[in-house]
């Protein structure tokens, strides 16, 4: 990378990369990095679980697709069917696809009954004793009692190394998971409850309950040096946790440092109607990133980077 990758876009995931280690390194700072898109799928867990591991990535937020799909890798990896030509498919071969029972995440199809069905009954069991008990959880606190519980190792169909989310539950790193009822799973305890299985969905924590939580983090982790944010992708994953600044500093009148380092992977077109197009200084008027921050956009796609970056960091 320090030979070729020396102009344009690709010379930004370098620039990109030092900023990160310097931040930890020399500033004493951590890593807040969020997923969208299908990263558990496209098996990000080969770099991010080391990442965890070894300190690098302290704080995550993730869509509930990514929450859940990474158990989905461990637990049916080799059941997976891949579609190189997925890009050609008709409509008559992606019905085929459903009809057996494969749900097609860009040239990848996770099979219905050996991943969802796999864990689902014990996500149930687990639901089930929480509200007999009278307690709430976060949905990755739920993850985390099942991957610690030692129940799914038996099924395991890769090396648990590359679980990020099994890193994660490991170290009892802080995940915030917005929005995790457009998610199979939160999808599945909706349906449990109307057939009676479950009393309510009350055992599981909200969303507004997560940015409280998240809030907390930051006030905490930020006077001992300052938070970077490492963004893989758009959607809410970005979006939710960026905001926890300006709540604390608009809204709370609180005085706490904005985010301390930006970086963005994503293949948006810039665009001033976008919020995931949008550039890094559009987030000055807003209070999330200071006029110092440093901020990177590397335009490109989200599996080819962050490996590289990660990679970078992993190897200084």
């Amino acid at each position: 990378m320090k030979t070729h990758y020396k102009h344009f876009n690709s010379a930004v995931v370098v620039d990109a990369s030092e900023a990160y280690i310097e931040l930890l390194e020399k500033k004493n700072g951590k890593m807040f990095v969020t997923l969208a898109g299908a990263m558990s799928t496209a098996e990000l867990g080969q770099s991010l679980a080391e990442m965890i591991r070894q300190n690098k990535v302290h704080a995550i937020t993730c869509t509930g697709a990514n929450l859940e799909e990474d158990v989905y890798n461990l637990v049916a990896n080799k059941l997976y069917k891949r579609v190189p030509g997925y890009r050609s498919l008709t409509a008559e071969q992606e019905m085929e696809l459903y009809n057996q029972g494969f749900n097609r995440v860009t040239d990848t199809c996770i099979p219905e009954e050996e991943a969802f069905r796999k864990i689902e009954h014990h996500l149930l069991a687990l639901y089930q004793k929480a509200e007999a008990e009278g307690k709430r959880y976060f949905p990755h606190e739920f993850f985390y009692q099942l991957l610690l519980s030692g129940k799914l190792e038996p099924e395991y169909q890769i090396d648990p190394k590359n679980s990020w989310l099994l890193a994660a539950a490991q170290k009892n790193l802080p995940l915030f998971v917005p929005g995790w009822e457009d998610s199979t799973n939160g999808n599945i305890i909706v349906a449990r409850m109307m057939q009676g299985k479950i009393k309510s969905t009350a055992m599981v924590k909200t969303g507004l309950e997560y940015m409280h939580a998240l809030v907390g983090w930051y006030q905490k982790e930020s006077k001992t040096g300052p938070i970077g944010f490492f963004q893989i992708g758009g959607g809410i994953a970005g979006d939710f946790p960026i905001c926890a600044v300006p709540l604390m500093t608009q809204d709370l009148e609180m005085d706490v440092p904005r985010w301390g380092y930006f970086c963005q992977i994503s293949d948006s077109t810039t665009s001033y109607g976008s919020y995931s197009g949008a550039v890094p200084n559009e987030k000055i008027t807003w209070g999330k990133l200071h006029i110092d921050t440093p901020k990177f956009v590397i335009e490109s796609d989200a599996t080819i980077v962050a490996p590289l970056v990660f990679g970078y960091v992993l190897n200084w």
